[in-house]
């Protein structure tokens, strides 16, 4: 499926932008990676690299020389898609796109990728709100394939409509959100399910082992194959009710983050990155779940494509 743009900007070169930009280079577009940061492009080549070994290892070299790296802004005032890959901070972003709003070219599209920010709250940056939607794209952004393409309230069709054939030329399955809510879908269905699963923890119903084992093995398989919503047709809504009617007031339903979560912030046990969680993070025990997880999830992915399942 040939790209309907020229010429893509990512903006900021952490994983998620890396793994962006390596998705789109893979599939034969130009792409400009910027980052200001001091050794922020270095890091990025490095990432970018063992990825691609991941799922495209003969076409490393091609795929790497499609990705310009630049530490200024201006690099991506002439392309026709600038996507944003910073960090979840609203003034942050605001002012990136204030930069790029009068940088870029009249009738370049921008995206924010974001995990549930307001769409319309980064517009207010720009003049060009019909030309701004959100992506929120999933960790390795280069390898799961869905991304959310949420509407802000001054988004044209034609903007969500260019936003999408771009991503189903990478090979993505894009999908539309109308409206501009917190978490959009994945983050608000996922963050339901982490309350649960940390509840049960907290009350010592299981181990952290024990519910991850739980979910990986029953849920984590069917999910792969039917959604929620599919699940309870195969099931029977009716059955879906009658456990409902019970279940639905003992579900953990606290409108703020648990003592527990609570604690492992103020602690400094914030996961695998520093060494502590829910589980215990050796380095190397990090980069290579890591590394396996990306190939196996690549794996599934392209196994998951050859079935029919729809």
């Amino acid at each position: 499926m040939a790209f309907p743009i020229q010429t893509l900007a990512v903006i900021g070169a952490g994983s998620m932008g890396s793994g962006i930009a390596a998705l789109f280079a893979s599939q034969g577009l130009p792409v400009v990676l910027v980052d200001p940061v001091d050794g922020a492009l270095d890091r990025a080549r490095a990432i970018i690299e063992r990825q691609l070994q991941v799922y495209a290892p003969q076409d490393a070299p091609a795929s790497l020389a499609r990705i310009t790296m630049r530490p200024d802004l201006a690099a991506a005032a002439d392309c026709d898609l600038v996507i944003e890959a910073v960090p979840e901070n609203l003034a942050l972003k605001r002012k990136l796109f204030a930069e790029l709003d009068g940088l870029c070219k009249a009738e370049a599209v921008f995206a924010t990728n974001t995990s549930g920010l307001s769409i319309n709250a980064i517009a207010e940056a720009v003049t060009r709100r019909d030309r701004f939607v959100g992506t929120h794209f999933f960790t390795p952004a280069d390898v799961i394939p869905l991304v959310e393409v949420v509407c802000g309230d001054q988004t044209t069709d034609a903007s969500v409509e260019l936003v999408m054939a771009v991503l189903k030329a990478a090979g993505k399955r894009p999908v539309r959100v109308n409206q501009d809510i917190p978490g959009f879908i994945a983050n608000r269905i996922q963050h339901a399910l982490a309350r649960e699963a940390i509840s049960l923890l907290e009350k010592g119903v299981a181990s952290a082992e024990d519910i991850d084992e739980v979910v990986k093995w029953s849920l984590g398989i069917r999910l792969a194959l039917s959604g929620p919503l599919e699940q309870r047709d195969m099931n029977g809504i009716d059955v879906h009710h009658a456990i409902a009617s019970y279940l639905y007031a003992d579900l953990e339903n606290r409108q703020t983050p648990s003592d527990l979560l609570t604690q492992k912030v103020e602690s400094g046990a914030i996961g695998a990155k520093a060494g502590q969680g829910f589980y215990t993070w050796e380095p190397e025990r990090r980069e290579r779940v890591l590394r396996e997880k990306s190939a196996a999830l690549a794996g599934l992915v392209a196994w998951l494509k050859t079935q029919k399942l729809d």
